[in-house]
Parts: structure tokens; C-alpha cells; sequence
């Protein structure tokens, strides 16, 4: 028996959490969340998920530092990190690059795109 694919949605927002949520919920995946990027960051190491969705704009600690922290812990480093964030500007996509995130995707997000990473991702 495969074991399920984990996937961690992290955003501040409740509604786009539900969003994910129903989005993957009938797909098989066992999903786990955190609000912020510490919570994300905590998740991460107890659960080791195949998958991080991650918003960027969080109180406490935001994306882009949840990013840097997870790829700089050996259990974490080589998690997929998709950043799902309103913020598309250049500078924005390239500071999520430059804190190890391994795509990016700008909100609101096309559902087709957005299951496509996460199929090239986890190789299915």
C-alpha cells in the first residue's frame, strides 16, 4: 500500500486555506496546514510533507524566511516549496527563487496550474 501524499498549505487566510483544501480534498492526499511561517516551519519538520504550498505575505515569520529556514534544515531541504502569493512583481518572484522556493505561482491562481505543479512535482 503506497502511503498517502502529504501536502502543507500555509497561509494566513482561512478562505484560501478551505480554497486548497476543497480544491485537493477528493484527490487522495492527506493535508496538513499552518497559518504562519514559523507554524510552517514546525509542521514541516514533525510531518515531513512531499509538498509546501506557501504563501508569502504571513504575520510572525513570512514566506520567503520559512523558505530559507526549510531548505537550510537536512530533513526539509528538499521539499518542494510552490510560494502561491498575490505578490507577482519581478523583484518578488526573484526573491522567492533566491530563498530556495522551487516555483511560483501568483494569486488568484488557475486551478489547472496549480495541480500541474503539483503533479510534476511529485511525479505522478
Amino acid at each position: 500500500m503506497s502511503h498517502k501524499k502529504k501536502i502543507l498549505l500555509v497561509d494566513d487566510s482561512q478562505t484560501v486555506l478551505l480554497m486548497h483544501q476543497l480544491l485537493l480534498a477528493d484527490r487522495g492526499y492527506e493535508l496538513l496546514t499552518a497559518r504562519d511561517g514559523e507554524d510552517a516551519v514546525e509542521t514541516a519538520l514533525a510531518e515531513h510533507p512531499d509538498i509546501i504550498f506557501m504563501d508569502v505575505l504571513m504575520p510572525h515569520v513570512d514566506g520567503f524566511t520559512a523558505c530559507q529556514t526549510l531548505r537550510a534544515h537536512e530533513r526539509t531541504r528538499d521539499i518542494p516549496i510552490i510560494m502561491v502569493t498575490t505578490r507577482g512583481e519581478p523583484q518578488n518572484v526573484q526573491r522567492g527563487f533566491a530563498s530556495g522556493c522551487s516555483d511560483y505561482i501568483t494569486k488568484p491562481f488557475n486551478v489547472n496550474e496549480l495541480l500541474d505543479k503539483l503533479e510534476r512535482y511529485l511525479g505522478e
